[in-house]
């Protein structure tokens, strides 16, 4: 018999297994015992149990272009995916409905329901989905590899943004199901090539966000920040990083830095890295810091500023009332069974709830959780890194209330982009390194002139190894704004 590849999240909660003897319910003492002692007896397809798999810290998927035979087989395998998730939300919608107001929602007769008629029928319909499925992905991918070998047709690059849409939602998935969407981490250069030229002096990185690529540095009609540095900074040369973001943002963390540090090996001759991340962009470089600095890696010496854009170091509020949302609907009666849709998204978004940049922030949680935001584990800055913090407000002027910092850019509030917390979780960045830009929305940030310049600002001024003396810590935090106003209480 065929076994299926492992489901995570629904699927790993609701499977069915085989109870070992020692564990059976007395009949007596169970729900219709007689009955599904008799049922017991029957022959069935069952799914097997797979208990719920972190994505690998290692996972090193080497970088292979994505075709559209690639396109269309991964999009089958979520089609099926989805139909079986979809099955698992009704099956425990049903269960729910049939033994909580007979008292017997319990673990016994739980597992007794496995065992039962009805949940053979919804495991057989899974176990055919999944079948279906396979074979169609099979079918493409030998048309892809055999019959037309020399017609391998490149993604276009709307189709390729949309891949990156999906790896953000469910990216995670992706990678435990083998899926060819899941995409690699690798640095392109500023012609949209994987980065292969010898390199040297300075070099700039720039880490998009959730659900983005590298090519959404590059948006037609808008501020190209790649442009403006290279105008303004000639002797030095951009790089775009390109990954998953629906992973950890841990394992992103240590993805990158082995990324950059082949990239120093292979380029011997590099003298100072950059970093520039938006929003997650921000939380992986930081976790790339840590991690480099904690396997000794030399090109963690070499970077002389930081700069993070709507970086939610504190954690994002779409995600923290998401959660809440979640853990409501789970505690309804006959409603509980719809939270679980909330597993879907992906590990990455999750870690956006409080910003967590480590492993010992997840590893811990129970299920595919994090870390509450006070027992996070503190990462502080390297200090010989030039940190730069910049927030984003939607009004245009300048108002002195809690309402509008919460708001921020729409996604992240002003304190969690500029790294305020509480005791130990504040980013200890100097007044005069942090900025907040009014009139401005969260995605804006990577086009914004304003945002532009005074990235500019900071990286011609190139503070390398000040960035925590007194003097600079006196200088006043900025502001700017799209046109004259009045301070508003």
């Amino acid at each position: 018999m065929l076994t299926p590849r492992p489901l995570e999240s629904i699927h790993d909660f609701f499977a069915t297994t085989r109870r070992p003897p020692e564990m059976v319910v007395d009949a007596d003492e169970g729900f219709q015992g007689d009955v599904y002692e008799e049922l017991a007896k029957l022959e069935y397809i069952y799914v097997d149990d797979f208990a719920a798999e972190s994505v690998d810290d290692g996972y090193t998927k080497p970088h292979k272009p994505i075709s559209l035979v690639d396109f269309f087989e991964g999009l089958a395998q979520l089609a099926t995916m989805g139909v079986v998730e979809v099955t698992d939300i009704v099956e425990a919608i049903h269960r729910e409905i049939l033994l909580r107001p007979l008292g017997r929602f319990n673990q016994g007769n739980l597992d007794q329901w496995q065992r039962g008629i009805t949940g053979r029928i919804y495991g057989t319909v899974r176990q055919a989905m999944q079948l279906v499925g396979n074979n169609l992905a099979s079918g493409l991918r030998l048309y892809n590899n055999i019959l037309k070998p020399k017609k391998l047709q490149p993604l276009p690059k709307n189709l390729r943004r949309v891949v990156n849409l999906l790896n953000g939602v469910m990216g995670d998935h992706l990678i435990t199901h083998n899926n060819p969407l899941a995409v690699s981490m690798v640095l392109y250069d500023k012609y949209n090539r994987v980065q292969s030229e010898a390199l040297s002096g300075r070099v700039i990185v720039l880490c998009h966000g959730l659900c983005l690529s590298h090519l959404s540095w590059q948006v037609s009609e808008e501020g190209d920040l790649a442009e403006t540095l290279s105008s303004n900074l000639p002797a030095s040369t951009v790089l775009y990083l390109n990954y998953n973001t629906g992973r950890r943002i841990s394992s992103n963390g240590r993805s990158f830095a082995k990324v950059l540090q082949n990239l120093v090996d292979r380029n011997p001759d590099i003298t100072q890295l950059d970093l520039i991340g938006h929003s997650m962009g921000g939380l992986v470089s930081r976790s790339a810091l840590f991690y480099g600095k904690e396997q000794g890696f030399n090109w963690v010496k070499r970077v002389g500023n930081l700069i993070t854009l709507g970086s939610p170091h504190h954690g994002a509020s779409l995600e923290q009332i998401g959660s809440f949302v979640q853990d409501k609907i789970a505690k309804l009666p006959f409603a509980g069974s719809l939270a679980k849709l909330g597993d879907l998204r992906s590990a990455g978004i999750i870690d956006l709830r409080y910003g967590s940049i480590r492993d010992a922030d997840w590893k811990s949680a129970e299920g595919r959780s994090v870390l509450p935001a006070e027992f996070r584990h503190p990462t502080r800055l390297p200090l010989h890194v030039n940190t730069y913090l910049v927030a984003a407000a939607l009004i245009e002027v300048h108002y002195k209330s809690k309402t509008t910092s919460l708001l921020g850019d729409g996604l992240v509030s002003v304190e969690s982009a500029l790294g305020e917390y509480t005791e130990e979780h504040t980013l200890n960045v100097p007044e005069g390194h942090k900025a907040i830009f009014y009139g401005v929305n969260h995605m804006n940030l990577i086009y914004n002139d304003r945002v532009h310049q005074q990235i500019i600002t900071w990286l011609l001024a190139n503070r390398q190894g000040d960035a925590h003396e007194a003097k600079y810590a006196l200088d006043d935090r900025i502001y700017s704004y799209p046109k004259d106003y009045e301070l508003a209480d």
